[in-house]
């Protein structure tokens, strides 16, 4: 078993370069720009904090239900081939603003943004009535759901539950909770304008190169033993 720190290392550089200019950061930008940030940022966050959790419990508990050397090749697998998908993103070179744009449509077609804007004021006096049952407010729950259902069976998600599986659980809950905290904070204050200055093939390259390491590392593990 790994260290915290190696867990906790791994865990913050994979969440970091996963999920800036994912389509849950867009979500969280685009959900900022016409929702109170505060119930933005606790819904979105709430989410990954939850999905997190899931995800190392998975993979904490993948090398009891499978052989640990099972659990190896499938996480050595696993960390190639989310390397070889991002670098394949990387070089289709697909822009940060078509994909904030795409993300921006999908939001718009599951609830009906223009009439849900003049809803908001009246929303947000209703909010400031009481600070605990914000978190139970329609834009709270929206922002939750989008966002785990949106992390759900997603790249991220998966590598998550393979580092679980290779490193120390602690480090990997702690690594990955203060990485989400990081870009989605990033994403709901910065907004479009971050959004718009994120080079998207730079970021699949770096987390490409990212996984490729992973799996070198783990498949040299295997061979050492």
């Amino acid at each position: 078993m790994s260290t915290v720190v190696q867990g906790f290392t791994k865990s913050l550089a994979m969440t970091v370069l996963s999920e800036i200019g994912d389509k849950t950061f867009f979500a969280a930008a685009i959900l900022a720009m016409r929702h109170p940030r505060r119930l933005v940022l606790s819904g979105c966050l709430g989410a990954l904090i939850v999905m997190t959790i899931l995800s190392v419990l998975v993979g904490w508990a993948a090398p009891n239900l499978l052989s640990r050397t099972w659990t190896h090749h499938i996480t050595t697998v696993l960390f190639f081939g989310f390397g070889l998908w991002s670098l394949w993103d990387a070089f289709k070179g697909e822009g940060g603003e078509d994909e904030f744009s795409e993300v921006e449509a999908e939001l718009d077609a599951k609830s009906g943004t223009t009439k849900q804007s003049n809803k908001d004021n009246d929303e947000t006096k209703k909010q400031d009535r009481s600070f605990f049952l914000q978190f139970f407010s329609p834009i709270f729950l929206k922002a939750f759901s989008i966002t785990f259902f949106g992390e759900w069976g997603d790249k991220s998600q998966l590598a998550t539950i393979g580092l679980a599986a290779e490193e120390n659980p602690l480090g990997v809950v702690i690594g990955g909770i203060i990485g989400h905290a990081l870009c989605t904070t990033a994403a709901v204050i910065g907004g479009k304008s971050l959004a718009s200055q994120i080079s998207e093939k730079i970021v699949a390259l770096s987390g490409g190169v990212l996984f490729i390491v992973f799996g070198l590392q783990s498949f040299l593990s295997t061979v050492e033993v």
